[in-house]
């Protein structure tokens, strides 16, 4: 019964997470040259191509997310993503007023996420998820720790003995 509440909490928090960045990556790759100028104007180099790639991962880095694929690898792009975004889009040392509590606001908001994301990459998707769907149908259940006190298995247990010469 835990077993199952936690995988339903692993997707409700990818869900989530996944909702924190689809639909901008959504509305960016509808409007990429809109968001290139935007990253222009932050000072970024190579605009166009940092905001190809930026959709890219604001796009598909959430539907891995949803499905559950790569999860190592999807948190921690993701982390890196929203961190980075952070830093370039919402320099509110910058600002002065309300300008700069709202973009503090921002920042801390997109460091946040990225700290979702890197429990995501710690945690894994859960069993409700591409990889336990892979696991089960495999017929391999997932890796279990060894029990403590459990004896080790030899790395030489299942190599034929020969026989003494007497």
């Amino acid at each position: 019964m835990i077993a199952r509440a936690q995988d339903g909490l692993l997707l409700a928090a990818r869900l989530l997470l996944a909702a924190a960045l689809l639909p901008t990556g959504i509305a960016r790759a509808l409007n990429v040259s809109g968001f290139a100028l935007t990253l222009a104007g932050a000072g970024v180099p190579a605009p166009n191509a940092v905001a190809t790639l930026a959709v890219v991962v604001q796009v598909f880095g959430p539907l891995a997310l949803i499905v559950g694929v790569l999860p190592r690898i999807t948190g921690v792009a993701l982390a890196g993503f929203a961190g980075l975004t952070a830093m370039l889009l919402h320099a509110f040392w910058q600002f002065s007023g309300p300008a700069a509590a709202a973009e503090r606001t921002l920042l801390l908001a997109d460091l946040g996420l990225a700290g979702g994301f890197l429990i995501y990459a710690l945690a894994g998707p859960g069993a409700w998820s591409w990889q336990g769907w892979r696991a089960d149908a495999t017929g391999r259940p997932a890796a279990k720790p060894a029990a403590k006190g459990a004896p080790k298995a030899s790395a030489n247990a299942n190599r034929p003995r020969r026989a003494k010469a007497a």
